[in-house]
């Protein structure tokens, strides 16, 4: 078969098993899940020679030391991907849940139940645990899932999903249920993403070229991330020793992530005083500032800032920082560059958080508290898929819940429309 013909019957199979895996209670889906997790462990030195493969390939191709670190798998970290299946089987299910129910004038009870989305398909890159992280929240939430990882992870893939996919064979639950596209050519994706009979939504994990060409080329719907410019807005009631705390770990914790801080304002009237503070303390930290010019005057380490810097994702120890006037200056500039991603104000008066709260557009809004919170695991989601960025059909990090969606369920007694 060519790949196209592959493809095809690879997203047939998955929408198949999609139905099976609709009905299978929470108690089989849990068991499930950790026999997957003690598979993986049983499996760990397997799943290491098959890394090195792909280490030693990555190397002879010049891959950086960051990509890497991700792509390596080790005993500790197999562990934590074991350990991550074991919290998703923990976690309440959602399927089946009526979310809401109401009497209607003629008797008629109308209620909303969460049900799977159907088959959904992975796009990702590098990191190998996502194969099993990924596949794990599907199947958890009633799923069928098609994973395509990165050429650089092809070995470490395959075998995370042999060693899955041996569960669903041993409890009799359809391979299809689990599907790694076992090729790496760019063929494959732009194929995956014309199957819109068969695959319900596409979400991408990467980076934004990799996001951009997977919409660009989708007929089904894609969740969106293609960066995060986050801010935080340092209010003239703030506390300053909370907010240095705040900024600091916004910025420094992990800087190469998307939920770590980009953009810094910082109201006028307390700017000759906290500049300083927190410009000495970054700059200790070896952060790179650039700001405008009332924040440059004050910051004798920071340069020029350009237009350039206020749309950047730096993921790296890089800060833009501005001296704005109001919050409704702050909320302005947040709401042209901000990326709909996270943004954070610090500030000890209450109107003015609940301002930001409902005025800011994005995606998760903090008050008095550090950026890196938008994240599953730290929201209470218990783990995530990911983070969306567009409103449609989840917006922020998205849990078990937000893969599936609500159909209307009505009870009647011999009600006929009139």
């Amino acid at each position: 078969m060519s790949i196209a013909e592959k493809i095809r019957k690879i997203a047939q199979d998955a929408r198949k098993a999609s139905l099976v895996m609709a009905q299978l209670s929470s108690d089989v889906k849990n068991r499930m899940l950790l026999k997957m997790a003690a598979s993986l462990e049983a499996g760990t030195q397997n799943l290491i020679d098959e890394n090195h493969k792909d280490l030693e390939a990555g190397r002879q191709k010049g891959l950086s030391v960051a990509m890497l670190d991700r792509l390596m798998l080790d005993e500790k970290r197999i562990g934590g991907i074991a350990d991550a299946l074991r919290e998703i089987a923990a976690l309440e299910d959602p399927v089946g849940e009526v979310t809401r129910m109401w009497k209607r004038p003629n008797e008629l009870m109308v209620g909303k139940m969460r049900i799977p989305l159907g088959t959904i398909g992975i796009i990702y890159e590098s990191r190998p645990n996502v194969t099993a992280d990924a596949a794990a929240l599907c199947l958890k939430a009633g799923n069928a899932v098609i994973l395509r990882g990165g050429s650089e992870a092809i070995n470490s893939n395959l075998a995370i999903a042999e060693l899955l996919q041996t569960v669903l064979k041993e409890m009799e639950i359809p391979l299809a249920a689990l599907s790694l596209i076992p090729f790496t050519e760019r063929e494959g994706v732009l194929e995956m993403l014309k199957q819109e009979d068969s695959i319900d939504l596409i979400i991408p994990r990467g980076g934004e070229s990799l996001i951009r060409f997977v919409v660009e080329n989708s007929r089904i719907p894609v969740i969106k991330h293609y960066k995060g410019v986050c801010h935080i807005f340092v209010d003239q009631s703030a506390d300053f020793d909370k907010a240095v705390r705040i900024i600091v770990n916004s910025k420094t914790q992990r800087p190469g992530v998307c939920n770590a801080l980009e953009t810094l304002l910082i109201h006028r009237e307390i700017a000759d005083e906290f500049i300083p503070r927190i410009a000495a303390t970054l700059s200790a930290l070896g952060v790179e500032l650039r700001g405008d010019h009332a924040f440059c005057s004050r910051a004798p380490t920071a340069i020029p800032a350009t237009e350039e810097d206020w749309h950047a994702e730096y993921l790296e120890l890089i800060l833009a920082c501005r001296v704005v006037d109001d919050l409704d200056a702050a909320i302005a500039h947040i709401n042209r560059y901000c990326s709909l991603h996270t943004e954070s104000i610090i500030t000890s008066d209450y109107s003015r958080a609940q301002r930001f709260i409902r005025e800011v557009n994005s995606s998760c809004v903090l008050v008095n508290a550090s950026t890196r919170f938008a994240d599953g695991g730290q929201l209470g989601l218990g783990a995530e898929i990911g983070i969306s960025t567009t409103k449609l059909h989840s917006f922020g990090p998205m849990g078990l819940e937000d893969l599936t969606t609500t159909k209307f369920i009505v009870y009647g007694d011999g009600q006929v429309r009139e």
